[in-house]
């Protein structure tokens, strides 16, 4: 059963990117965890591995506003080649809530 449900997250994962990367004109954006691709295209500058990283932008710090962070826990946790593959380093993604001043504090445990 485990297996079955690791595998079913791959696929959806794999499809929302997929589907986040071509445009979409039935039902608007396609989000995964509560993020737009145009959210965490604006998140990239501030995340990518072996670049400076920027402070985020103000459409970064509203798409995390949107985010579903455990949503996000769970691929960073279960599918950290999903990151990588993405050029995004962990810890620095880890770090946005708090340069965007959100509210409570925030971790993956």
């Amino acid at each position: 059963m485990e297996a079955c449900t690791k595998k079913l997250a791959i696929v959806a994962l794999v499809m929302a990117f997929a589907l986040a990367s071509k445009p979409i004109a039935a039902r608007g954006h396609v989000t995964l965890c509560g993020i737009t691709k145009e959210g965490f295209d604006s998140c990239k500058p501030s995340v990518q591995r072996g670049v400076a990283p920027v402070p985020p932008s103000y459409p970064c710090c509203s798409a995390l506003a949107k985010a579903d962070f455990k949503c996000l826990c769970f691929f960073k946790k279960n599918y950290p080649q999903v990151l990588a593959d993405n050029n995004v380093d962990p810890n620095l993604a880890m770090q946005l809530p708090a340069q965007c001043k959100m509210p409570g504090s925030f971790s993956c445990k």
